[in-house]
């Protein structure tokens, strides 16, 4: 059972970046939960995040397999990543890309982490 974070809790994204490589090949079933959760923000930033797939862990698609909206305020988001149709890909990671405008700090700032779970068959309507 796939129970992991993409993004470490109490991460601080400052700058954009990409999480560490999550291995999903152990999965039974290919359809994921992404709860992506911010703790604290400063006024006048935003925060994109996507995800990226891979078959070997070393070499990205070059589009995301899944984008949240883009986030501006603390608070949490579930979204379900369906993989079903995509057996060949074995690993999944984070990429985030922060902004900032207006007054203060240039320097954006969020904490935030983004965890992903394997949704089991029985959550699915479908017999194990």
């Amino acid at each position: 059972m796939v129970d992991n974070y993409l993004i470490p809790e109490g991460a601080v994204l400052e700058a954009n970046g990409d999480g560490e490589a999550v291995a999903i090949d152990g999965a039974q079933n290919r359809v994921f939960l992404l709860g992506l959760k911010i703790t604290d923000v400063v006024e006048q930033e935003s925060l994109d995040v996507s995800i990226y797939a891979s078959v070997d862990g070393q070499a990205w698609e070059a589009k995301p397999v899944m984008k949240f909206p883009q986030h501006f305020y603390a608070g949490e988001s579930p979204m379900l990543l369906d993989l079903t149709g995509r057996p060949e890909v074995k690993w999944v990671r984070a990429h985030w890309e922060v902004a900032r405008w207006g007054r203060g700090p240039e320097q954006p700032r969020f904490v935030a982490s983004l965890r992903v779970r394997e949704v089991g068959k029985e959550v699915l309507g479908e017999s194990c």
